[in-house]
């Protein structure tokens, strides 16, 4: 009868090889989501770059992969968070790993921002929330690809009756008909207007034709009297008023 050899006894501070334990099987990119859950929740966002940001947005869309190539390949084509989440669908698509529910997702964190935004000046004189108007104004249209006109209609507290978008164009031109403004504001009954547009190009210098156009409503409002207190240009760099650059 043969013998079988004894195994030696292993030896002191060694370890038998064994199956990868259910911690060696975890992503590597657990341990970060966890860490930039905790930078955010003790540093608040302003502690966070904007792909960092984007990633705690991709987290509950993309549950089982790495999301910070994808954040920092949206950033690199659309320039911010803010762009990014105010991307057409159709554009956010052209970026390799974004789904139709990805998309969605981000427009809903941007309808978020807006009804906040909104939220702020609803009940407030909109002249003494200025701040507050830009703010909602910045996140409502300044990083829309195509030029939109928008009409603020107010009442004779200067408190918001309605916020229409008069109109949309192409990248540098929106068609306004001053006639159109004056039978809507006669219709809500408003007392005055603010009006804004944005210019995707980013640059918020207002050009001849919009000077031209709102010296125009100016001129077709002013017999009804109906005030036009400013009209604002917002661009990604910033904004302008036409009121405080004194050409109207």
């Amino acid at each position: 009868m043969v013998r079988r050899k004894a195994e030696p006894p292993a030896l002191p501070g060694f370890a038998e090889a064994s199956a990868p334990t259910s911690a060696e099987e975890t992503p590597h990119y657990h341990g970060h989501r966890e860490r930039l859950r905790a930078r955010f929740a003790e540093s608040g966002a302003d502690a966070l770059a904007d792909y960092e940001l984007l990633e705690l947005a991709l987290f509950r869309s993309i549950p089982r992969r790495d999301v910070k190539p994808l954040a920092k390949a949206l950033i690199r084509r659309f320039g911010s968070f803010a762009e990014v989440i105010s991307a057409e669908p159709a554009r956010l698509a052209e970026v390799e790993g974004v789904s139709a529910s990805v998309a969605a997702d981000l427009k809903l964190i941007e309808a978020a921002g807006r009804r906040l935004a909104r939220g702020a000046i609803a009940a407030r004189p909109l002249l003494s929330a200025w701040s507050a108007l830009l703010e909602y104004l910045r996140a409502t249209m300044a990083f829309s690809g195509r030029e939109e006109f928008r009409v603020l209609f107010l009442d004779r507290r200067n408190h918001l009756i309605a916020d229409e978008v008069q109109g949309r164009g192409t990248v540098d031109h929106t068609p306004v008909y001053p006639r159109e403004v004056a039978r809507r504001a006669l219709e809500l009954a408003s007392t005055a207007i603010i009006l804004a547009h944005n210019h995707p190009s980013g640059d918020p210098t207002p050009s001849g034709a919009d000077i031209r156009m709102t010296r125009e409503i100016v001129s077709v409002l002013d017999p009804l009297g109906i005030v036009v207190h400013d009209h604002v240009i917002l661009g990604r760099d910033g904004h302008a008023s036409l009121k405080g650059l004194k050409l109207i």
